[in-house]
């Protein structure tokens, strides 16, 4: 998925998840502060989503839904979305991935079925995913900033490098 860089770091009982505000078009950059990290659940999950935007916002619902029904489970909401968007005829279309995070799990939800939980606790989706994790992952191992700032910084870095991602960040953070 091209267009956008997530990213999600947890740190101990801390967890922040970020992205950059740039939408692009073909080879057109669109706009420049999109929000693109939303909270579920009364503030207690994270969502970030890279793709077709229409698509991610629908995934998004989809997911806010399955949340409510499964009283706040990340975990049985994301199974339960990655098997309907895997058989759903019309769902199955949708080109879009999302990055979820509440204080127990960590997951990446894909249209073909997958919910995978990184072993470290951080995940990057989008074009600048893996460039915003590698610096993550080194700012982790190496620093003792929170989460937070363990997001900012490694986003900085990849607007630095990814042609579709820019420096215009937001940031939220679990209580």
């Amino acid at each position: 998925m091209r267009s956008t860089t997530i990213l999600g770091v947890r740190k101990g009982p801390l967890v922040a998840m970020g992205g950059d505000g740039q939408v692009t078009l073909e080879h057109q950059i669109m706009k420049t502060t999109a929000r693109k990290v939303r909270t579920l659940y009364q503030g207690r999950i994270l969502v970030g989503f890279a793709g077709a935007v229409a698509d991610a916002f629908t995934l998004f619902d989809k997911l806010e839904t399955k949340v409510e029904a499964h009283h706040g489970s990340l975990h049985r909401a994301a199974v339960e979305l990655a098997r309907e968007w895997r058989t759903d005829r019309v769902l199955r279309r949708l080109e879009a991935l999302l990055a979820a995070m509440d204080k127990e799990h960590t997951f990446l939800i894909a249209g073909t079925g997958e919910v995978i939980e990184p072993d470290d606790g951080l995940i990057g989706i989008g074009s600048g995913g893996g460039y915003a994790l590698a610096a993550a992952r080194a700012l982790v191992a190496h620093t003792d900033l929170p989460p937070r700032r363990i997001v900012e910084e490694s986003l900085r870095i990849t607007a630095g490098l990814c042609i579709y991602s820019n420096d215009t960040i937001v940031v939220e953070e679990l209580p």
